[in-house]
Order: C-alpha cells, then sequence, then structure tokens
C-alpha cells in the first residue's frame, strides 16, 4: 500500500514538473535565438555605421560619383571601351519571327485581301518559329 501511494506521489510529480521542465528548455531556446538575431543585426548596424561615415568623406564622394555615375571633373576627359565580344557571349542572338502570310486569291475583291491580313494579324503567333 505505501508503494502505491509513493509511486502515486511520484507520478503526480512528473505529470506537474515535467511540462514545466519542457516550458523552461523551449525558453533557454529561444532566448538563444533572439541573442544571436540581436547579435547579428548589431553587426548589421555596425555596417552600415561604417558606409555612412565613409559617405561624409568628400573623396569618396567623389570616387563614388566617378565610378557609378561616370563622373568626370572640368577638362578631364572619359573614355568608355565596350568590348563588343562580351556583348555577344552574354546575350543571346534575338530570334526574329519569320512572317510568310499566304497570299489572297487574285480573284477576290480588296475587302477579302483586307479580312485575309486582319485574320492574320489577330494570330500573335503566325509565321513565328519556334525553336526547342
Amino acid at each position: 500500500m505505501r508503494g502505491a501511494i509513493l509511486i502515486g506521489i511520484l507520478v503526480m510529480l512528473a505529470v506537474t514538473i515535467v511540462p514545466t521542465l519542457r516550458s523552461l528548455v523551449q525558453q533557454r531556446g529561444d532566448t538563444a535565438a533572439l541573442q544571436d538575431k540581436v547579435a547579428e543585426q548589431r553587426e548589421s548596424v555596425q555596417q552600415l555605421e561604417r558606409q555612412a561615415a565613409l559617405w561624409k568623406d568628400p573623396a569618396y564622394i567623389e570616387v563614388q560619383a566617378r565610378e557609378r555615375l561616370k563622373f568626370v571633373r572640368v577638362g578631364d576627359r572619359a573614355y568608355t571601351v565596350i568590348d563588343p565580344a562580351a556583348d555577344r557571349a552574354s546575350a543571346p542572338a534575338p530570334q526574329r519571327p519569320v512572317v510568310a502570310a499566304p497570299l489572297a486569291n487574285a480573284a477576290s475583291p480588296w475587302y477579302g485581301k483586307v479580312w485575309q491580313s486582319v485574320q492574320i494579324a489577330d494570330r500573335p503567333t503566325a509565321g513565328v518559329t519556334r525553336t526547342k
């Protein structure tokens, strides 16, 4: 009888303590995750503050204007070299649609030819060759 009472008390203690301990472990994990996030945000803020300090320097602003906006001083000459091989390599060759509308019957009246051209124009894929 005493053993059953002792086991009952231990089960009641386990039922009340286990959810509390689970909650405590989860909260510690959440706290650690939030501390990591705060550390990342502090690092981001420091990086942005360093960048803002750079923009206060007139020499840095001048360099950025020259590089990004292609600004030059009065009397300077700016040259931009464009490599046509790089343009051809990076951009795919444009595909031009081949439109070959069937000819209207020569015996048809002018309005029949106009109506045929309207029908062809209404189909946006008319005459486009598909390549796969």
